[in-house]
């Protein structure tokens, strides 16, 4: 690795370019709001690990981070000119379903290299309340030793039964950095995963909370 934080292939100024694009095109369609982005590391190798109701989580929290971040992202995107325009600002596409360690080892690499990895840990979008988690986020910290940051997103899923409002309401709470001692083999991994999903169930929960004293639905 290059001391870039990102994996070979990618284009380090296009892969900035890409994050102001998407800290801000968003924007004519939500009213977003950020909580906490002061607590990223801006340093050293770190996970991040959110939860994940649409499609819009990725592209607002690859904007949202102050720093590089390299996003394990569903290989069905990566197809004709979207597909290489992802590889070349970093992101790594993985098989849903499938056992691949070849995207999980990519992703250690940046980590090793002092990179940042986002992971949803849900596995698919869904009620994003952090319900289930999958092992790759606490795999990737054994294998790499990196912090771990939770980051809460709430207001992006369309609500059921009904048409989005115009503008929705978008939160994004950056919670605590902390460390997980992972154990070995499958126990520990499911251990180091449970942690993880509470520590971020937790954040969603904390993040309703403040959006309903706010008076905002739990999905705007």
């Amino acid at each position: 690795m290059s001391g870039t934080g990102l994996p070979p292939g990618a284009t380090p100024w296009l892969h900035d370019a890409g994050r102001v694009y998407a800290r801000y095109y968003l924007r004519p369609a939500f009213a977003i709001r950020t909580h906490g982005v002061e607590r990223v590391p801006r340093t050293g190798p770190l996970v991040v690990i959110a939860n994940h109701s649409s499609m819009v989580e990725p592209q607002l929290l690859f904007g949202m981070l102050p720093r590089r971040s390299v996003f394990l992202v569903k290989e069905e995107l990566f197809r004709g000119m979207a597909g290489r325009f992802l590889r070349r600002i970093g992101q790594v596409p993985v098989r849903r379903g499938e056992p691949d360690r070849a995207p999980l080892l990519t992703a250690v690499s940046v980590l090793r290299d002092g990179g940042a990895v986002g992971v949803f840990p849900e596995g698919t979008r869904g009620a994003g309340d952090v319900a289930n988690a999958e092992r790759g986020a606490a795999w990737l910290v054994r294998a790499s030793g990196a912090t771990v940051l939770p980051v809460a997103t709430r207001g992006t899923r369309r609500p059921e039964g009904r048409g989005r409002r115009f503008r929705p309401r978008v939160d994004i709470l950056v919670g605590e950095p902390f460390t997980v001692d992972v154990g070995k083999g499958r126990a520990g991994l499911e251990t180091a995963t449970e942690r993880l999903r509470g520590e971020l169930a937790g954040l969603v929960g904390a993040l309703d909370e403040w959006r309903s004293r706010h008076g905002v639905e739990k999905e705007d």
